[in-house]
């Protein structure tokens, strides 16, 4: 057997120089190790069985009762046009309160967004951005034009542009929410 596996060497080391094996035996052992590394990434979901079955006796199942599924129940479709949304000390306040006025800023505008929703001016899609809800409002509503586009950049400003916020800011935004907030009513009213 050794001769054998030396007469196989050394017929090989004549065809291929000895580094080229060298670099070939690290390579195939690189590639191997890679393989291994990686092994749930290449390998099939399934493979196949190349064994012998037998046949197994199956054994009957026994079905569990299962308790029967709770009935859903309907949606409740929001009314068309119900009282505007008076957020009275609500989250915003809570965040001026705090000295956290860019939150208090931004959930004084979510606020007034979710005023325009329960009036029926706007429908807001997810993904939709202030900018563009104050856009639709404003087509719908010419009167909401100014607060809305003063509230709006104000949230910009400070949301996007990095602006810090202070009490006056929070102010303002509070006097545009109550702005809007009025013509909502006053629209409502005609």
């Amino acid at each position: 057997m050794n001769r054998a596996w030396d007469e196989w060497v050394a017929a090989v080391f004549d065809v291929v120089p000895g580094r080229y094996v060298l670099l070939i035996l690290l390579v195939g052992a690189g590639l191997a190790g890679a393989l291994w590394y990686w092994f749930p990434a290449w390998v099939p979901r399934r493979l196949p069985r190349w064994r012998w079955r037998w046949p197994r006796r199956r054994r009957p199942r026994v079905k569990k009762a299962r308790a029967p599924k709770p009935a859903r129940k309907p949606k409740a479709k929001p009314e068309k046009n119900p009282e505007p949304v008076v957020a009275e000390a609500g989250l915003a306040d809570r965040y001026a309160a705090e000295g956290r006025y860019a939150e208090a800023i931004r959930e004084r505008l979510r606020e007034t967004v979710g005023e325009l929703a329960a009036a029926g001016v706007v429908t807001p899609e997810p993904g939709e951005t202030a900018t563009e809800v104050a856009a639709s409002a404003s087509a719908r509503r010419p009167a909401l034009t100014t607060p809305l586009a003063g509230a709006t950049d104000l949230f910009s400003e400070i949301w996007y542009g990095d602006r810090p916020a202070g009490a006056a800011q929070d102010e303002h935004m509070r006097a545009l929410s109550g702005e809007v907030h009025a013509r909502l009513r006053d629209g409502v009213q005609q």
